[in-house]
């Protein structure tokens, strides 16, 4: 291999990392992914899914904790049934916990890091990005990006 096919070869590897950085994400693939990952598999795509021995309703498994720290209105219940009112509370737990991600992905703008501390704080609570047993959970999420 000569010169030339190797600085090719480097230019090209560069031009894929840097498109693979400069992916950019949605609040929508976000949801979605979660989503999949906690009850994708399920009928109806999670409506009316219980878990966590009875803890955790709905298509995102949103336990009343989470539901109410999110500060939106109505009910725990209402998570169990409604993927719409389900993603609201999504989206107050995480005006609070992770604004600026939030913000980013709401424009379309998220990195592969927003996504990641969204989705770990999701599935750990609002230090859920710094906990080790969130490590899982994220690369399951990563696979429906």
């Amino acid at each position: 291999m000569n010169m030339k096919q190797t600085n090719l070869i480097i230019a090209c590897v560069l031009v894929l990392a840097g498109s693979a950085a400069a992916q950019k994400y949605t609040w929508r693939q976000c949801l979605d992914a979660i989503r999949k990952v906690e009850t994708g598999g399920m009928p109806k795509g999670g409506i009316g899914a219980i878990g966590d021995n009875g803890k955790a309703y709905g298509p995102y498994q949103i336990w009343a904790p989470y539901w109410q720290d999110s500060g939106v209105k109505g009910s725990h219940a209402h998570c169990l049934n409604s993927k719409a009112y389900s993603e609201k509370v999504i989206r107050g737990y995480m005006f609070r916990y992770a604004p600026r991600q939030l913000g980013r992905l709401m424009v379309g703008k998220g990195t592969l890091a927003d996504v990641e501390r969204v989705a770990r704080i999701h599935n750990g609570g609002p230090k859920g990005y710094r906990k080790t047993a969130t490590l899982r959970y994220w690369r399951k999420i990563k696979r429906f990006l």
